[in-house]
């Protein structure tokens, strides 16, 4: 579909003959690096070609009119510029207008009201960051139309603050960061305390990255999210009896082999070598990407996926069948659950001209044991959130 079409529905859903800026902001995957943020160590997120658009004019006086492609049938939904609170009946248009009041609080100049068309294409439910590419879309349709000038890693912040503060949902800085700064052909090694990153350049040649969803909704995600994370900080309060460590990051695989004896039970004792294992494959996937070493990178999404399956026991038997039927399949490199786990998506890295023998064969496995269909979607690495011409509207 091309996108332009939506301006003649942007003209009808406001009844203006003014034609829209265009803006984008994608959704994101993690490549690898999965439950090492809050243990100290690095994650390796990219931005995919899948996202959200904006179309957008800015009004005479202090009228927000929202509009979302993805609920046909609902009404506009309208605020003002005066009244940027919280408001349950907004729903989806909490996240743009958390943006706006949250920009406005840190001194940006934003004086008038606007008229937003929304359309996504990222699919529901799917783990994607939906959340943080609505809430970057918006922060960069408000820098350019209104002239500002804002650090993108300030903007990233501003997004997070929206999400835990506005939305009321804990999460890390890694979805806005992906969103906000991703670079086309390239993934993002970020430590997420320090906010240090790196460009890493991703040849995929002959492949292309795989994505499977599930369709399994992440039901435990929240709750043993948090249990894991209890359990992480006492693996590091017992081992910071006998190492000075400020986290699990700080250390190496060879130290932890030496010291896990003094760890209390064999619980602890799994999560700590999941986080600790877990952040040096990712420093070692950098490594092979860097060297264009896809089956070594391949090779390490797999060893990511068993350690949180064994280790770290957050895949469960949907995402362990359409992971280990990935496995199977010749012409995939590597597969491995993305995101907080029990349900939702995993990510395999496929040769291009196998991919529809190769969706075919994990949809009947994955149906047969599982009872229900999987989906499957085929991404590129794409850019950040920016603003775009309308000859390279595509979808």
């Amino acid at each position: 579909m091309d996108v332009k079409k939506l301006i003649p529905l942007f003209h009808k859903i406001f009844s203006i003959s003014d034609n829209p800026r265009f803006f984008f902001a994608p959704g994101r995957i993690n490549l690898i690096g999965e439950h090492t943020d809050y243990n100290g160590g690095y994650v390796f997120p990219c931005a995919i070609t899948f996202g959200t658009y904006a179309l957008a004019r800015k009004r005479e006086d202090r009228t927000i009119r929202m509009y979302s492609e993805n609920f046909p049938g609902e009404e506009v939904i309208t605020f003002s510029l005066d009244d940027l609170e919280y408001n349950n009946e907004h729903r989806w248009a909490n996240y743009p207008k958390g943006m706006i009041r949250f920009l406005k609080n840190a001194g940006y100049s934003i004086e008038f009201g606007m008229d937003v068309f929304f359309y996504g294409n990222i699919p529901n439910g799917a783990g994607l960051s939906s959340s943080a590419s609505i809430e970057m879309v918006t922060g960069v349709m408000l820098e350019k139309l209104f002239g500002l000038s804002i650090d993108r890693v300030e903007l990233v912040k501003i997004g997070q603050r929206v999400e835990n503060e506005f939305i009321g949902v804990n999460s890390g800085i890694m979805d806005q960061f992906a969103v906000g700064m991703g670079k086309r052909d390239h993934g993002i090694l970020l430590d997420c305390d320090t906010l240090v990153y790196e460009y890493v350049p991703i040849t995929l040649e002959n492949y292309e990255i795989l994505i499977m969803n599930t369709n399994k909704r992440r039901e435990l995600a929240d709750s043993k999210y948090n249990e894991r994370r209890n359990e992480c900080e006492r693996a590091l309060k017992e081992l910071q009896k006998y190492v000075e460590i400020q986290s699990l990051g700080e250390l190496k695989n060879e130290e932890f082999e030496k010291l896990q004896i003094y760890l209390s039970d064999d619980k602890i004792r799994k999560r700590a070598r999941h986080a600790i294992s877990e952040n040096e494959r990712t420093i070692r996937a950098k490594e092979a990407l860097n060297n264009n070493d896809l089956k070594s990178f391949g090779q390490l999404m797999n060893e990511s996926h068993r350690s949180l399956r064994d280790d770290y026991e957050v895949t469960g038997k949907e995402l362990d069948t359409i992971v280990e039927a990935a496995w199977q399949q010749e012409g995939v490199l590597g597969a491995r659950m993305t995101g907080a786990g029990f349900g939702g998506c995993a990510i395999a890295l496929v040769e291009k001209s196998k991919i529809e023998k190769i969706i075919e064969n994990i949809g009947k496995i994955y149906r047969k044991k599982i009872g229900y269909d999987a989906t499957f979607y085929s991404v590129a690495i794409g850019d950040g959130a920016k603003e775009i011409v309308e000859d390279d509207i595509k979808c």
